[in-house]
């Protein structure tokens, strides 16, 4: 029987690299923000660098539009372009309050050799007491405020494509559209959820193909170039990333890859190369974003689904 991938191929990374985000970064100094004394930025930094989050949504209109092509190689070496539409899956916006304070807030915690960050005191919910209305007070200083929050719950066939959802969203809270990442709380992050549409070549009797992906990305650049470079690091062992595709990024763009990962539907070895290391790189993945979870105590309805499917 044939092998369903060859040595150092991998589909998962292969899903990985054409389902990142890559966006315009911009240099400002300090000064020239109203608010510079909240923004989260290192200490002695004089310059700002962030993106725009509309910017980043940008990045979502063609793949909202007509899918994302990931090329899968099959079983017996031929190849497909599997296309996957993305759907907004979670998402909390913390507004800035003390940069300071967000720098000791933040923990690195590692897993398998990944490094992701965990909330050593996260935001209590809306839901407490007003005995705990203290502890709520403590938690915004070190993660700042709650801005807005979306979790879908809605079946996968009855959502818009994210870019749609995002902007049905963004007339309620602008925000969504005009905020740049430096006046972000790391606190921020989003979950896009992927499913199957169409294959070209069309393809029939390959089951894996309906896989689904549920990716996990930060929206603010501080926290996001500390994983980047954790993962590159990490993925330079594996020698999976084909063609060095995240190795070399151009000065102006950065590419928010995902902190976190789970599947749905990905059993059998179609997606998960283990001479590429894919187990390991998974399994990490799948508890980095578990432990955001956690930390934030946020209860995620595809993250749960995934798990359990």
């Amino acid at each position: 029987m044939a092998s369903t991938s060859r040595q150092g191929d991998s589909n998962l990374l292969s899903f990985i690299n054409s389902t990142t985000p890559s966006v315009l970064t911009h240099n400002l100094p300090k000064w020239s923000f109203q608010d510079w004394d909240n923004l989260w930025l290192p200490a002695g930094r004089d310059t700002v660098e962030f993106f725009n989050l509309r910017d980043l949504w940008n990045q979502y209109t063609e793949w909202s539009a007509y899918g994302a092509g990931v090329e899968v190689l099959l079983p017996g070496g031929d190849k497909v372009d599997q296309f996957f539409v993305p759907s907004l899956s979670a998402i909390q916006i913390y507004t800035s309050k003390s940069h300071a304070a967000s720098r000791n807030g933040l923990s690195n915690c590692w897993s398998n050799g990944t490094a992701y960050k965990k909330l050593v005191n996260p935001r209590r919910s809306a839901a407490d007491t007003s005995s705990d209305v203290e502890g709520t007070r403590q938690a915004q200083d070190k993660w700042g405020y709650l801005y807005f929050q979306f979790i879908e719950n809605a079946s996968p066939y009855g959502r818009s494509p994210l870019l749609e959802k995002v902007q049905e969203l963004a007339n309620i809270y602008p925000g969504l559209m005009s905020f740049k990442s430096a006046e972000l709380s790391p606190a921020s992050w989003m979950s896009v959820a992927w499913y199957p549409i169409y294959q070209i070549p069309r393809r029939q009797n390959v089951k894996d193909l309906s896989a689904c992906f549920l990716t996990f990305h930060s929206l603010t650049l501080p926290y996001q170039d500390h994983m980047q470079r954790s993962t590159v690091k990490s993925l330079s062992h594996t020698g999976a990333w084909r063609n060095g595709s995240i190795s070399e990024e151009k000065s102006n763009r950065i590419s928010l890859h995902p902190f976190g990962l789970t599947t749905s539907r990905a059993r059998g070895n179609l997606w998960v190369n283990p001479e590429s290391g894919d187990n390991e790189k998974i399994a990490s993945l799948h508890e980095a974003a578990n432990c955001w979870l956690s930390q934030l105590k946020v209860h995620h309805d595809d993250f749960n689904f995934f798990v359990t499917h």
